[in-house]
């Protein structure tokens, strides 16, 4: 999962200028929204209809847009009262709504959809793993420690600059994969080998639909970036514009592609596309190399993670005795306790990832609890307080409606995907 916090740069297609164009902010858009969730996009459908999935791909897509745009509409209003500076990051939104617990509360649940998202990835490179060597008798877990301990050397890297060229490459095996699953749609197709009487359109059992809406949640990433991706573009006001371009494309994407992997293998659709792939040859270098991408850009996952916690470290009464105590010896000890929290960090959520079921379900967990209140939820919240005498009746029901959607579909859909797994 590709969701970096909004005190990030994208590590992508970066101009050498501060403000971009309007071509580069749609590209940075579509690279910070798309990850490997969409992978899982035809289990979705499988599970909830190809009918009921694909309107629920729509309607997170129209609800994404809209609350995207509630961020940006607080930051114009706090721009027009000459606070620009104070509203540079979503944390910053949530402190000027609610305090020193806004803040806090939109940090904690950065920090765990980076951590759910992470999780996700190395359950994600585990299976794919698995599956190319499958016969060998090596279980999942695993791959998952043998991935770890090559991730806690490339957390050490300073340069999160150096890591670019593997998201663009695995963003590429991602493209390929999905191609492979279109042409064995249509190769199907033409072959007469596909049956609507034989596809559900939409699912009898009720707990499929949250489970769907969760996971189409989790393919709809980047949320936190919407505030850094509208400041880098040299004319802000095309913003909503070019947005609204992005998630279109994205959107009809998403849709044609999860239709196209449930219609190719029904029932027997898996819960990351590519483990349905023919046993070839050209299907394992594109499963590798998906991999090999996904384990060079995981410390971009990492980042906020550990911006996070290093900067608690930071002011730890720990690091201040050695401050005043022994100043020469702040930066060899400091650096060293950088390292070791780095690497506790990815030996934890090795052991979570370990533990994990399956992708489809994690996702779908992740999506329906952490994503929904940092999509749908606070954003209504921080446009109400902080717009709210000033709308006009029906925008505060649509943003009262959204919030207790948004707080209902998270507590159900986590109980929902609690009980898948």
């Amino acid at each position: 999962m590709e969701l970096p916090t909004d005190t990030m740069e994208i590590p992508l297609l970066n101009s050498s200028s501060r403000t971009t164009s309007t071509f580069q902010a749609l590209a940075n858009i579509i690279v910070s929204v798309v990850g490997t969730g969409v992978l899982g996009l035809p289990f979705a459908f499988r599970i909830a209809g190809y009918a009921a999935g694909s309107f629920g791909v729509l309607l997170v897509a129209l609800a994404t847009y809209y609350c995207m745009l509630l961020l940006v509409k607080c930051r114009e209003k706090l721009t027009l009262q000459g606070r620009s500076n104070e509203s540079k990051t979503y944390g910053d939104l949530g402190y000027i709504c609610m305090g020193n617990k806004g803040r806090y509360l939109t940090e904690f649940l950065i920090f765990f959809a980076q951590c759910g998202g992470s999780v996700a990835y190395l359950v994600f490179i585990g299976q794919n793993l698995s599956s190319v060597f499958q016969g060998h008798g090596i279980p999942l877990s695993s791959y998952i420690f043998l991935i770890a301990a090559v991730e806690v050397v490339l957390s050490w890297i300073g340069s999160l600059a150096a890591l670019a060229p593997f998201s663009i490459f695995a963003d590429i095996c991602n493209a390929i994969a999905m191609g492979i699953v279109v042409k064995e749609d249509i190769q199907k197709a033409i072959a007469g080998g596909i049956s609507f009487n034989e596809r559900t359109a939409i699912t009898s059992n009720l707990r499929g639909l949250p489970f769907a809406g969760g996971m189409a949640v989790f393919c709809f990433e980047g949320f936190g970036m919407t505030l850094a991706l509208q400041s880098s573009m040299k004319d802000k006001a095309a913003f909503p514009k070019v947005l609204g371009q992005a998630l279109v494309g994205i959107t009809i994407v998403y849709i044609l592609f999860g239709f196209s992997g449930y219609m190719a293998y029904g029932d027997d659709t898996r819960d990351i596309i590519t483990l349905n792939l023919p046993n070839t040859w050209s299907t394992k270098a594109v499963q590798v190399g998906l991999c090999v991408g996904l384990i060079f850009t995981f410390p971009i996952m990492l980042h906020p993670i550990n911006e996070i916690v290093e900067g608690k470290l930071a002011q730890s009464n720990w690091f201040e005795k050695i401050e005043d105590n022994d100043v020469i010896f702040l930066g060899k000890r400091a650096q060293a306790a950088t390292y070791m929290s780095r690497a506790v960090i990815v030996l934890v959520l090795a052991i979570l990832a370990s533990f994990v079921p399956g992708f489809g379900v994690f996702a779908s967990l992740v999506g329906s609890t952490i994503c929904a209140l940092i999509s749908f939820v606070l954003p209504a919240i921080f446009h109400l307080m902080l717009m709210g005498s000033s709308l006009c009746l029906s925008q505060k029901v649509l943003d009262s409606s959204i919030l207790i959607c948004g707080l209902i579909f998270a507590v159900y859909g986590t109980y929902n995907s609690l009980f898948g797994i």
